[in-house]
């Protein structure tokens, strides 16, 4: 089904607060850190009935995880409200999330709200600036659900927003959501050498912060360098009440909504910082399944890897002999095997470990079948060639996740100042 067809004819509780490099800090303290339920942004805004924005032209970036707790979508809650957006901005799979990986939905008239809604997946900030400017925006809203990992395009879609408005001279507001698998920091950080829509500034593999967060540290850290110094009009972030940085998704008491079509629930989000690296090896990720990045394997893969990867006796984490025939994807129609990831202690599961230990073990017991994509694209998900040249020159699971713990510490050392919940 062609998706612009099918979009074109189917049918705060505390004020914001405005800063120029920092996010301001909505809502008490006490409210933000935990000991209630929790409410994304979103929710505090439109119990306002959105007021706060009432008189402000908006561009809003957002996706179908843009909800409020009654499942309503916060631009049509906006516009139900009298307080309607001049223009929407969708980012990868689109503002209604019709496309797949790497597409999007272009530009069209969005039929719910007549709003018109444009393409902002891939293009520079300079282009999109000119779209600020074009449809008159002069603040900048930002409401999509991160899933915590680097490689996940939705905080460079951030930070291309960000960047952007800081051109067009639009003030950025950003409502806040849980980081749904945590608050703490693993895995290497990106080599600048290596940066691509994947990764495009130096933060960890799994950063553990909210897009909030995120929005600080970027404009402290890294807009100034692309804007010449030019600074955003505001920053202000609707922090997130009620949530901890030691809360996973599923103590949150929000319903998952698909953050893209590969990530169907929250166990797929704890595994993906770790699993998504196999995008980068010739193995199915799990696209065309029903649990990708969970189901991970190959053409005359067996039993034999399962049975390496339980022997080391990964924490939180069981491997179970998997056979499965990809629909889309990898190996589309054919008949693979591997293992499918079971998370059997959310809290003790460490993503990043388990992926290295699964493409170490792969390489061990199957290594006439595994094998690195030949365009080097591992290289652009851990963030250098290191990973790809230590598992070749069998470097083991200690060895490798040794060999980044400096870069781990200063990048947590650097985020400690942007950090909003306790």
């Amino acid at each position: 089904m062609d998706r612009r067809k099918f979009l074109a004819t189917s049918a705060l509780a505390a004020p914001l607060l405005t800063a120029s490099a920092a996010p301001a800090l909505a809502g008490s303290p006490e409210a933000a850190h935990g000991g209630g339920p929790v409410e994304p942004g979103a929710d505090q805004l439109a119990a306002r009935r959105w007021r706060p924005l009432a008189n402000a032209r908006i561009g809003v970036v957002s996706n179908p995880t843009g909800v409020l707790r009654d499942g309503t979508h916060l631009v049509d809650s906006m516009v139900a409200a009298g307080v309607a957006p001049v223009a929407v901005f969708g980012p990868e799979h689109g503002f209604r999330g019709t496309a797949q990986a790497g597409g999007s939905e272009g530009d069209y008239l969005d039929p719910r709200t007549q709003l018109p809604v444009y393409d902002a997946y891939g293009i520079t900030a300079e282009k999109l600036a000119d779209q600020y400017r074009a449809a008159g925006v002069d603040t900048v809203v930002f409401d999509i659900a991160d899933i915590g990992a680097r490689f996940y395009t939705y905080i460079w879609s951030l930070y291309t927003a960000m960047h952007a408005a800081a051109l067009a001279g639009s003030r950025f507001v950003v409502l806040d959501r849980p980081n749904p698998i945590g608050g703490e920091a693993f895995g290497p950080t990106l080599d600048p050498a290596y940066a691509s829509g994947v990764g495009r500034k130096p933060i960890a593999q799994q950063h553990g912060m909210t897009v909030g967060e995120l929005a600080g540290l970027f404009a402290a850290e890294f807009l100034p360098g692309d804007t010449g110094g030019k600074l955003l009009p505001g920053l202000e972030v609707v922090k997130v009440r009620g949530w901890r940085r030691d809360q996973l998704f599923g103590e949150t008491g929000l319903r998952w909504v698909l953050p893209s079509p590969n990530v169907p629930t929250e166990t797929t989000a704890l595994a993906y910082p770790g699993t998504c690296l196999f995008e980068g090896t010739v193995f199915s990720e799990g696209r065309g399944t029903t649990r990708p990045f969970e189901i991970i394997g190959a053409p005359g893969l067996d039993w034999r890897w399962a049975e390496a990867l339980n022997a080391l006796r990964l924490p939180g984490a069981r491997f179970r002999e998997q056979y499965f025939t990809p629909t889309f994807g990898k190996f589309v129609g054919e008949a693979c095997g591997g293992v499918q990831v079971h998370v059997t202690d959310p809290r003790r599961f460490p993503a990043i470990r388990v992926g290295v230990a699964m493409i170490v073990t792969a390489r061990r017991v199957h290594p006439d079948a595994f094998g690195w994509r030949p365009d080097n694209f591992i290289d652009k998900l851990s963030g250098s060639d290191r990973l790809r040249r230590m598992v070749d020159a069998g470097a083991g699971v200690d060895e490798l996740i040794g060999a980044w713990a400096g870069e781990e510490a200063a990048f947590r050392g650097l985020r400690r100042k942007y950090l909003l919940y306790r």
